[in-house]
């Protein structure tokens, strides 16, 4: 068994690509060998700013010898059809292959092709330089006289087999038995033999952590032990941290003081400015949970003195930043948010929708006419709409666009706004992500609602929807939004209602080829069935997406819209109480029961044999047999029973009385024949199927339900 040594050695690899290259250097080295029929014991990778490497032990050193044997054409076949076969496997005269017979359709010709193992080596020796002339890189260069593209320039080959080096050329770079650790504290180079030698000399001499993992936890010690001796607390950026991850070689953790004089600044302000230009984690006091005058930089070198000298040029790169943010921040304070918004009228929204300036107007609307059904001041909603995008304009969100919403608020808050407009203004993009908490003022709701729906209601009427995995314009976070918002809110609306305010704020007119009519016209086109149908699908699998990670299944979403039911709050409680009742004995029995009558009913319904007034005649009921009797009696009950509980949604008690349809539902198939003979017999059984069907449909579609 060998071990196989890899190292491709560049210039700095941007860290956001380097785990997934190392991802993708282990799956091509696993490839290549396994087509190769080369086994191994374990392959492993890793990866950091200027290498990428894999170690493979227990590899075997020559694969095995294939014999492939090949059926051809029948003796005597045509000239061409023999021809055929004889390139196919290689062979140059018919004579090469063995004549066998087969009972049924008589002989024919079979190839035997045996195939001879190889060396490792000379198949290593083949693969890392295809391996890297067809590896992707997001992106890509190329330098010199040679073709190759690589992330930055590749500058060293290291391969080396069992301590023998595998010999490669790939346009110049000769594969070798040498690499190179850190640039100032061991840079070598250093002559390997195999990964043991490789990781000792480069982590001990060479100051190189090699596995992402390791250099993360040193980062994480690192910080914790500063932030004890200084009494802070680390202010948890995972971004950041598995960035800096793939910026140092060997991390030390130093700890920098800032001018308190920043402070004054809002606390977002100094840490986007740290983490965007700076890379620096930013801390709280420990005592008191507000943002500290220091940071945290993870450097590249362990300086003799302990990275004072290297923290003090930091701090001076930092106040440089800052007093920038500064200025923006006193420039905006001077200007009234009113007047920012005035701008957003010469800024484009979309061309077929108007600009920037219109949405917030038809947003602003909107709100006011939300905001009573969300608990909110109409007046208060209104005003924040008009304000909510405001500081687009401004020069912090200039410099800083992740701080939109957010420096509204602090602008709102410095004129005097209300508290609930300032904090409606920052919320009104949430959520942005998965993790994104949801606004939870009742003012910021409504904003937050009518901006989304506004932007999906436009979109929809000039027919832009996202189209496999294009989604440009982030419509489906837009729905998600909407429905995280109602739900985790418990906000009671129908959607059809609001799509039709929405769609009734635009302007009377829109100029544009590719909606090809009028703004009031898309507005009233949400009331057609085919836009009507399309976005509220939209919303269900947006819907379907966030009840699956809480563990409800999807049919069942489908069959309570079925019913055609648009509170997304009261489709979520028959969601989860049919989950609920299908998951016992009686609910699954029942589901049997109904598939069972559905089945029946379609199976007549092919034949076009159903009567076509499908209702009870209970003299022939009282009739019939005994299991006849009860299930009809028992569905009477049952329809009277769940009416008062549907109405007050109590959604638990009308399944406890669907339960009660199962004993008879069993007895009834089991006893009963429903194609009887008389066919007047016959047609009131199917209409008591019938009656199963449509007490259950009172409830959800059953038919949309797996199972």
């Amino acid at each position: 068994m060998a071990e196989l040594l890899l190292e491709l050695f560049s210039e700095e690899i941007p860290a956001r690509m380097q785990a997934k290259a190392e991802a993708d250097l282990r799956d091509a080295m696993e490839k290549a060998l396994k087509e190769a029929g080369l086994k191994w014991k374990l392959l492993a990778a890793c990866s950091g700013p200027r290498r990428l490497t894999v170690s493979i032990t227990g590899l075997s050193e020559r694969s095995a010898d294939v014999k492939e044997e090949r059926k051809g054409p029948k003796v005597g076949a045509p000239d061409k059809a023999v021809e055929g076969f004889l390139r196919g496997a290689g062979l140059s005269d018919i004579s090469q292959a063995e004549v066998r017979s087969d009972p049924k359709k008589g002989d024919f010709y079979v190839a035997v092709i045996e195939t001879p193992g190889r060396d490792a080596k000379d198949i290593i020796a083949e693969a890392v330089p295809a391996i890297i002339r067809s590896f992707h890189w997001p992106k890509s260069m190329r330098w010199g006289t040679g073709d190759l593209r690589w992330v930055r320039p590749l500058q060293r080959i290291t391969c080396v087999l069992d301590g023998q080096v595998v010999p490669s050329d790939v346009d110049g770079i000769v594969s070798g038995n040498q690499v190179e650790g850190h640039r100032v504290h061991g840079r070598g180079p250093y002559i390997v033999t195999g990964w043991e030698d490789y990781s000792k000399q480069l982590e001990g001499a060479g100051h190189v952590k090699l596995a992402r993992a390791d250099r993360r936890e040193v980062i994480l010690k690192g910080i914790e032990a500063v932030c004890k001796k200084a009494g802070l607390e680390w202010i948890e950026d995972q971004g950041l941290l598995e960035e800096v991850t793939g910026l140092a070689e060997w991390p030390v953790v130093v700890l920098g003081d800032m001018d308190p004089d920043f402070l004054s600044l809002p606390p977002e302000v100094i840490q986007l400015s740290m983490r965007t230009h700076q890379k620096y984690f930013a801390v709280n006091n420990a005592k008191t949970g507000k943002l500290a005058p220091h940071f945290i930089v993870v450097a590249n070198i362990d300086a003799a003195d302990g990275g004072r000298k290297l923290a003090e040029g930091n701090s001076r790169v930092l106040s440089a930043r800052l007093d920038d943010a500064r200025f923006f921040w006193e420039l905006d304070k001077a200007k009234p948010l009113e007047e920012m918004a005035e701008k957003l009228s010469t800024i484009a929204f979309k061309a077929e929708l108007g600009s920037l300036g219109d949405k917030v107007e038809r947003v602003a609307a909107l709100a006011k006419e939300l905001a009573p059904k969300v608990g909110a001041d109409p007046d208060l909603a209104e005003r924040a709409a008009r304000l909510a995008k405001a500081d687009l304009v401004s020069e912090m969100v200039g410099e800083f666009p992740e701080l939109q919403g957010v420096m509204g608020r602090y602008y709102a808050l410095e004129a005097g706004e209300p508290a609930a407009v300032a904090d409606a203004i920052r919320d009104h993009y949430k959520p942005q992500g998965p993790s994104d908490n949801v606004p939870t003022d009742p003012v910021g709701i409504a904003v937050a609602l009518a901006d989304k729906l506004d932007t999906l209601v436009g979109f929809w009427a000039i027919d832009e929807k996202p189209t496999g995995s294009k989604d440009p314009f982030a419509l489906r976070r837009a729905a998600l939004g909407v429905v995280r918002i109602l739900l985790e809110n418990d906000v009671r609306i129908g959607l059809r209602s609001n799509f039709a305010k929405a769609g009734a704020t635009f302007p009377t007119t829109i100029d544009t080829e590719k909606a090809k009519t009028s703004a009031r016209g898309a507005a009233e086109a949400i009331f057609d069935a085919t836009y009507f149908t399309d976005l509220l699908s939209f919303f269900a699998d947006r819907l379907k997406q966030y009840l699956r990670d809480q563990g409800q299944r999807h049919d069942l979403i489908d069959a309570v819209f079925a019913l055609g039911e648009d509170d997304l709050v009261l489709i979520t409680r028959r969601v989860e109480a049919l989950g609920a009742f299908l998951g016992t004995e009686d609910g699954a029995n029942l589901l049997a029961g109904y598939k069972r009558a559905a089945n029946i009913l379609r199976a007549e319904e092919k034949k076009g044999a159903l009567p076509d007034n499908l209702i009870v005649d209970g003299a022939l009921i009282d009739a019939g047999a005994d299991e006849e009797i009860h299930l009809h009696q028992t569905l009477g009950q049952v329809r009277h029973d769940i009416e008062e509980p549907l109405k007050n949604e109590d959604f638990a008690a009308v399944m406890t009385e669907l339960a009660k349809l199962r004993g008879p539902v069993d007895a009834f198939f089991e006893h009963v024949m429903v194609n009887d003979e008389d066919q007047k017999v016959r047609a009131n059984r199917l209409a008591l199927l019938a009656d199963i069907r449509d007490t259950l449909h009172r409830v959800a579609d059953f038919s949309q339900i797996e199972g």
